[in-house]
C-alpha cells in the first residue's frame, strides 16, 4: 500500500476527534429551566466542522490522486472503491431486513450477497456461494443457538424458538 499524504492523515484525525466531540454532546446534562438544551450550541458548531473536515479529506485524496496522475472525478473514485461500497450497501440491506428475515435467513442472504458482489458470478461460482452461505451461517447459528444458548433474532418468516 502506498503511503498516505499528511493532509489525508490529518483530515482523518480531525474527523475522528470531531465525531468523538459530537458523541460527547449526548453526555451533557439537561436542565429543566433551560429553553433549549445545553447540547444545542456545541452541535451547531460541530456539524459544520465535521462537514469541513470531510471536504478536507476528499480534497486531500483528490490532490494525492492528481499528483500520482490518476483520474480524480467522482466516477473514478467510485470505481476505485467499488468493493467497499458494495460491501456497505449489502450490509445496509441486511440491517434493514434482519428484523423481518431473521438472523438465519438474513445471514445466508448477506453472505451470498457479499460473495456474489465481490467474487465471480459464473453459474458454478454462484452454486458455490450458495453452499458456502448455507454451511457457514448454519454452523455459526447452530453454535450460538445450541452450544452457547444465545438466541439470534428470528424474524417474521421463520419461527424456530
Amino acid at each position: 500500500m502506498k503511503s498516505l499524504n499528511k493532509d489525508t492523515v490529518i483530515s482523518v484525525i480531525l474527523i475522528a476527534v470531531t465525531a468523538i466531540f459530537f458523541m460527547e454532546t449526548f453526555n451533557i446534562p439537561k436542565f429543566d429551566y433551560a429553553s433549549i438544551g445545553s447540547e444545542v450550541w456545541p452541535r451547531i458548531i460541530l456539524v459544520p466542522l465535521l462537514v469541513l473536515c470531510v471536504i478536507y479529506f476528499f480534497q486531500a485524496l483528490r490532490q494525492k490522486a492528481a499528483a500520482e496522475g490518476r483520474a480524480v472525478g467522482i466516477g473514478a473514485t467510485v470505481m476505485r472503491y467499488r468493493n467497499p461500497i458494495m460491501g456497505f450497501l449489502v450490509f445496509l440491506a441486511f440491517l434493514a431486513t434482519v428484523d423481518y428475515l431473521g438472523m438465519l435467513i438474513g445471514g445466508v442472504l448477506l453472505t451470498f450477497g457479499l460473495l456474489t458482489a465481490l467474487g465471480n458470478r459464473t453459474p458454478k461460482a454462484l452454486l458455490l456461494h450458495v453452499v458456502i452461505s448455507i454451511v457457514a451461517v448454519g454452523t455459526v447459528w447452530s453454535l450460538f443457538t445450541f452450544v452457547l444458548r444465545v438466541y439470534m433474532p428470528e424474524g417474521e418468516i421463520l419461527h424456530l424458538y
